[in-house]
């Protein structure tokens, strides 16, 4: 039964993505629209589907803030909704010209996008992956074959059949929208084995799940990655705009990945800055943990492990460090950080552009929060994943990151010597 869902829904989408490849943009584009249309037309039954998720979680002992990434509602579909129209309204990247030149010898060539094929996705608790990933995925013309966690199945199976329900009727091959409805491991690691129909696998979850998939697969993975991700208030920072960017990089939904885990405050204002962050961070139910120097300011709040420096706390907890210039904090950054999102605070232009050429991340901020890091922020429409390495792609990754590309060359019968 596990072989035999792999294998079957595997054969599927790879005899669908030969189709898909060459499926025409209006067709695409009119099975995005009615997928949007389906989404908002069934929204109780998917948060119907979300609602036996969430009793099946709070039953198991999930965290908060598993349950919260979790949990769906009419406002979070909306978004999924919008996510797929802001997907619809961007130019299909599949044939466009990348570059084109003429050889001495009269060949012309040009180099286009094409899709990368079959894209297989493992993920975690978070169902509005299943209608982003169908959305990018499509457009950028691939198949994709969905294996979701346990913990999301109903929502995952509910959303899944809406949507290629409404891509079908448009046009778009079938078989083109694969979810995978056993969640047991094996499943997922047949999925990392299927090289015959899987051309790139993207495992979007926690740091044992993305290394999982790292170690075990044959398939080539594109890794998405956890992220531990640093503010550093710069000693020139305007305080009162940095105490705000630090809350709403914390708080604003902390048990996602572009939320901060590391506070690193210049010590020439410290002194001024903790009190005034702590108390707001405190209203907000934020646990501090702080090193020595943080301690001698901050008395009262607990004192970080050198652990805490490496983790991704997906929580209400901060850790905090006093360090003496912009040279420490990069080199605090780029040993402990994930390469994910790392923001500066600062009034320094010279700061700024040395921070940014310095830190070794996929999204580098001044004066910003680093929970713009996302594929609808940066006007993706929506986003795959957030790529931590730099092969192929790096960042949020939208739909030319879902692309690859070939070589078209022209001659009128040149022979080489």
């Amino acid at each position: 039964m596990t072989n035999s869902e792999v294998i079957q829904k595997g054969s599927l989408a790879k005899a669908a993505a030969s189709k898909l490849a060459i499926t025409s943009s209006v067709v695409k584009n009119d099975a995005l629209k009615r997928m949007a249309e389906a989404l908002n037309k069934n929204a109780k039954a998917i948060i119907d589907a979300n609602s036996i998720d969430l009793e099946a979680g709070d039953k198991k002992g999930l965290s908060r803030a598993l349950l919260d990434r979790l949990a769906l509602d009419g406002k979070r579909i909306q978004a999924m909704v919008e996510g797929l129209m802001v997907v619809k309204s961007l130019s299909d990247p599949i044939s466009a010209t990348l570059a084109e030149w003429k050889r001495p010898n009269g060949l012309k060539i040009k180099k286009v996008r094409v899709p990368l094929g079959v894209i297989g996705i493992i993920y975690e608790a978070r169902p509005n992956v299943t209608a982003d990933s169908i959305a990018l995925c499509l457009k950028a013309g691939n198949a994709v074959i969905l294996r979701g966690g346990s913990d999301a199945i109903q929502s995952n199976i509910e959303i899944a059949k809406i949507m290629s329900e409404a891509a079908y009727s448009a046009g778009i091959p079938q078989g083109s929208i694969q979810l995978i409805t056993d969640t047991n491991r094996e499943t997922a690691e047949e999925l990392m084995q299927a090289r015959e129909f899987v051309d790139v696998l993207i495992p979007r979850g926690g740091k044992s799940l993305i290394q999982t998939v790292v170690q075990k697969s044959r398939v080539p993975v594109i890794e998405t990655g956890e992220g531990n991700c640093h503010a550093y208030v710069e000693k020139s920072a305007d305080l009162k705009m940095a105490a705000s960017v630090v809350v709403n990089a914390k708080c604003q939904r902390p048990s996602v990945c572009n939320a901060i885990e590391t506070l690193l405050v210049d010590e020439a204002i410290a002194a001024e800055f903790l009190p005034e962050v702590k108390k707001q961070l405190e209203a907000k139910g934020v646990e501090l943990r702080g090193d020595a120097k943080a301690k001698q300011i901050l008395p009262d709040i607990k004192a970080a492990t050198e652990e805490d420096w490496g983790t991704e706390f997906l929580a209400l907890i901060l850790a905090v460090k006093v360090v003496p210039d912009i040279n420490a904090a990069i080199a605090h950054i780029n040993r402990y950080g994930t390469r994910h999102s790392e923001t500066i605070l600062t009034k320094d232009n010279k700061a700024a552009a040395k921070f940014q050429a310095e830190v070794d991340a996929a999204a580098v901020y001044v004066n910003a929060s680093t929970r713009f890091t996302d594929g609808f922020e940066f006007g993706f429409g929506a986003e795959i994943g957030i790529s931590t390495q730099k092969l192929h792609a790096r960042g949020p990754m939208g739909l030319n990151e879902l692309t690859s590309y070939k070589y078209l060359v022209e001659g009128n019968g040149q022979i080489r010597g």
